[in-house]
């Protein structure tokens, strides 16, 4: 890609319902919630982009997906997006560092971003990062799997795309909150790049095949790893080795149902991109971001907002989806006052 042509591009332009309706003057503003890559994670992103889009009146919110997951097909979608007059991107950053020169190149056209899903890695010109505090569910799931063990045995942790800005902090939540059993717990293994179909089959099933009497406990801090390990233990019949996971999947809500996976870390993907939509109208609007909010810092960026997880097991199994609606509106409904400054 030819990034003198994007900038280019970009200062040309310069020149069920899941959440209730809220009453919204219309506005001419459209809005892109953009993938980082093809990945199941991203698939609530499009009701997100509809309901946001009927509920704000906002004239345009569509949901895309980069052909690959390579940062410079992420930079081609945006830039055909901008050329179309798209003016305001949530995006999940192809990658944490190399995706900032582009969020430049949106500002300084008037165009207004924030990170979803994911972070940018600061500093950024992106407006702030909405996604799961990975630290903390990672160690919330971590946590259940120790209990479920009976609080000693060995466990493995299925870790996602290392290239993904979430993996390194899931990593280091797990470590931790193995640390706090001070040698009950210990951790068998750290096994990387997981969260794809081919790898993630390969990766689950060596393990199992050559280790499985050795381990008590897998936790997997991916979605597609979390899927192909509840398979992987459904195949085997194994009940033995507890299994926390993370997202909603139907194969993962079955296998809770059926007793082989113990519970799953529920992240909040369609509130990021409903919200999302619904900021960036409003920052396309005039709004700015509050620079004394109650940011969360992390080693990444100094701007996270906390778009909400919680555990699943079989005794919320029934009632998770309304949980995450009222999150959703709870979040929603102050995210304005509490974050933005608008004229």
């Amino acid at each position: 890609m030819d990034r003198r042509a994007i900038t280019a591009t970009f200062m040309l332009l310069a020149a069920c319902p899941l959440v209730l309706p809220v009453s919204a003057s219309a506005s001419d503003n459209r809005i892109a919630l953009v993938a980082g890559g093809p990945h199941p994670y991203f698939a609530p992103w499009k009701k997100a982009a509809a309901d946001a889009q009927a509920n704000f009146g906002i004239a345009s919110v569509v949901y895309q997906v980069p052909s690959e997951w390579k940062l410079e097909r992420q930079i081609e979608l945006l830039q055909s997006l901008a050329a179309q007059g798209y003016n305001g991107f949530g995006l999940y950053p192809g990658d944490t560092v190399g995706i900032n020169s582009t969020l430049s190149e949106l500002s300084g056209g008037g165009i207004p971003s924030v990170a979803l899903g994911g972070c940018a890695t600061d500093p950024t010109d992106v407006g702030f990062c909405l996604a799961t505090d990975d630290g903390t569910a990672a160690y919330v799931g971590t946590k259940a799997l120790i209990k479920a063990i009976g609080g000693k045995g060995a466990i493995v942790h299925m870790a996602g795309l290392l290239v993904s800005p979430n993996t390194k902090v899931r990593i280091e939540a797990v470590e931790r909150a193995v640390a706090e059993t001070n040698g009950a717990v210990t951790l068998f293994q750290t096994i990387g790049d997981t969260d794809s179909q081919e790898l993630g089959d390969q990766k689950v099933n060596a393990l199992l095949a050559g280790s499985k009497d050795q381990i008590d406990g897998i936790i997997a801090t991916g979605y597609v790893s979390t899927v192909v390990t509840t398979n992987a233990l459904r195949s085997l019949g194994d009940k033995r080795i507890k299994f926390i996971g993370i997202d909603d999947d139907q194969i993962v809500l079955d296998g809770i149902k059926d007793g082989f996976v113990a519970g799953t870390m529920l992240q909040n993907p369609y509130g990021q991109g409903y919200i999302g939509a619904y900021a960036l109208d409003l920052m396309a609007k005039g709004c700015t971001v509050k620079v004394d909010a109650p940011w969360i810092k992390t080693p990444q960026t100094a701007h996270l907002i906390d778009s909400g997880s919680m555990l699943l097991s079989a005794e919320n199994l029934e009632t998770y989806r309304a949980d995450l609606v009222a999150l959703t509106s709870k979040l929603q409904s102050s995210f304005k006052d509490t974050y933005l400054v608008c004229p």
